[in-house]
């Protein structure tokens, strides 16, 4: 069987999930934590391990939602259908669902523009796809989609530049053209504000959303992001946000060093007013869902870090009167 006709047999198998609205897939959510927001957790934040990442998410964790982007030290995008049948076994073992597939999309340098200084050597996150291989990577990340039961694709805004005006209203009809490719196969697509690409602060995001106006296409808001560019993520950044076109969140903290760079830190030990933030997101009428993004190593290795920092969410949580 080749690529094209595993994704159309994968496609089909599960045809109906997505003439299902969208707010009705999720009946299930109450089954676990009582929290106002759908928690989730990366699952290669805890191990490649998918098993025991997904033991963790579950029984330790206590959240119903897992995200998918490297399995087996594997991309998402990349698995084969031996590795899509296994990776659903397990997540039905564990009675966990799938907020969105975290593809590369768009994780590569704009053509023509100068090569930008956090393009990768080698891969990213088992990813290492061209530009002329974005079609792919779009079709890929559609039909594990499709066998994952979500409608939701993560994407990216390029390798940052250090001028991206040249270029900008090009990117911007790009994202236009994969939004509308998108919504013909009823995939709505989140883009991350990633610090090392064009859009990674809040102006940056809001800026963004405002010219690329497809109903399908949400912002997956990364406060972390945001701070490791200086940016006062919350209050200031999250004002510019429009509120209804957050269709995701990635929870990581960070700490400012003395000499002003910046780390990734444990969850409620950063500079992110992220209590603060959780009240203004219940006030908002935000209730989608939310990963953990642990990234932070500091408890030695990822698997310890990602317990500290689900903790330290918790507790934020609870404080924002999220999470009983």
């Amino acid at each position: 069987m080749n690529r094209r006709e595993w994704m159309q047999k994968g496609g089909a198998a599960i045809a109906g999930v997505l003439a299902v609205p969208y707010e009705k897939r999720f009946s299930w959510m109450d089954a676990k934590l009582d929290c106002a927001f759908q928690l989730s957790v990366i699952t290669d934040e805890i191990t490649q391990d998918f098993g025991h990442a997904l033991e963790v998410a579950s029984k330790e964790f206590g959240v119903g939602l897992v995200e998918l982007r490297g399995l087996w030290k594997k991309n998402i995008v990349s698995l084969d259908e031996k590795e899509v049948a296994e990776a659903r076994k397990l997540l039905s073992q564990y009675d966990l669902k799938v907020t969105d597939i975290a593809s590369p999309l768009f994780k590569v340098d704009w053509p023509g523009a100068p090569k930008s200084k956090y393009s990768p050597k080698g891969s990213s996150y088992g990813a290492s796809f061209s530009f002329a291989q974005q079609d792919e990577v779009l079709e890929r990340a559609i039909a594990m989609a499709n066998q994952f039961g979500t409608n939701k694709v993560r994407l990216f805004d390029f390798w940052r530049l250090e001028d991206d005006k040249p270029y900008r209203k090009d990117m911007d009809e790009k994202l236009r053209e994969f939004s509308d490719k998108a919504a013909a196969k009823n995939i709505v697509l989140i883009l991350e504000n990633e610090y090392e690409c064009n859009t990674a602060t809040s102006p940056e995001a809001a800026r963004t959303l405002s010219v690329v106006k497809n109903k399908n296409f949400f912002l997956n808001w990364d406060p972390g992001n945001a701070a490791r560019l200086a940016d006062k993520a919350f209050p200031e950044g999250y004002a510019l946000l429009p509120k209804e076109r957050i269709g995701h969140m990635h929870l990581k903290d960070v700490k400012r060093n003395a000499d002003g760079t910046y780390d990734w830190e444990c969850m409620g030990r950063g500079i992110i007013d992220y209590e603060t933030q959780f009240r203004a997101m219940l006030r908002d009428g935000y209730r989608g869902t939310m990963s953990l993004e642990t990234h932070w190593n500091g408890a030695g290795n990822m698997e310890e870090s990602s317990r500290q920092s689900m903790a330290g969410t918790k507790a934020l949580l609870r404080k924002a009167g999220a999470l009983k």
